[in-house]
């Protein structure tokens, strides 16, 4: 993928990784158009950089996602990379008497039909454009999960799979199909707590490091991981995975 030069469409735009890596790709010299829930946020990010464009979506609706990818088709015939972001996360106990699927179905909605909405909105404007590229994001917990944000967890697992076969089926496009998996970053992804968790990587210093390996070309199989959790990555395959749950879940 190149760093600059890019038209780039970006789900989840107002806020963590998704904000600051709009930013980050801005400051790139590529032109970004960065999609949200909440117009309020997008006025003033947009309102800070000139040049960055705003557009509010909601990845859960198909008819707004029909009419953004119009919008943008018309607008912006030059897109060539899609960065679809968008997610949610949210802790569940199935212990707990008055559980239900309210959770798990808010989740399932974002995280898996809203990437595969998203991409099936987006792609026949890739098509045939150079450096095309899609980017959609994963998580480290796709390899070994929390147990206490099942479905969360499972819905990266259920990317990482599904991008594996994406990334096989487009070989020949050419679209480059790459899955960013972060590791637990200071964002407010589970809540304000997180932003401050000193166990969390800092947000700056993630994105610095992500913009680093895709410009050196550093993704192998399409996998933008960072060092520190190769360990996760590889746990099943190097003997390693039920020390490593047993770490991230204390009995």
């Amino acid at each position: 993928m190149k760093i600059t030069g890019n038209t780039i469409f970006i789900t989840g735009g107002t806020s963590g990784i998704g904000r600051a890596l709009a930013e980050a790709f801005h400051d790139n010299g590529n032109r970004v158009i960065i999609a949200g829930r909440r117009q309020n946020m997008l006025d003033v990010i947009t309102a800070d950089r000139p040049g960055l464009i705003g557009m509010e979506l909601d990845v859960d609706d198909p008819t707004a996602l029909a009419a953004a990818a119009s919008k943008v088709r018309a607008d912006f015939p030059d897109l060539n990379v899609l960065i679809a972001n968008a997610g949610v996360s949210r802790p569940e106990n199935l212990t707990a008497g008055g559980w239900g699927l309210s959770e798990a179905e808010t989740i399932v909605e974002t995280n898996i039909l809203g990437v595969l909405r998203t991409t099936a909105a987006f792609l026949p404007m890739l098509k045939g454009q150079p450096n095309a590229t899609i980017m959609a994001t994963s998580s480290a917990l796709a390899f070994v999960p929390r147990a206490d944000f099942p479905t969360y967890c499972a819905s990266k697992a259920f990317l990482h799979s599904w991008l594996t076969s994406v990334r096989h089926q487009l070989r020949d496009v050419p679209v480059e199909v790459l899955e960013l998996s972060p590791p637990y970053v200071q964002t407010e992804l589970t809540g304000s707590q997180q932003m401050s968790d000193p166990r969390a990587m800092p947000l700056d210093d993630y994105v610095g490091e992500v913009m680093r390996l895709l410009e050196a070309g550093d993704h192998p199989r399409g996998e933008v991981l960072l060092e520190r959790d190769f360990a996760r990555r590889w746990a099943e395959r190097d003997g390693y995975y039920d020390a490593i749950f047993a770490a991230m879940n204390p009995a």
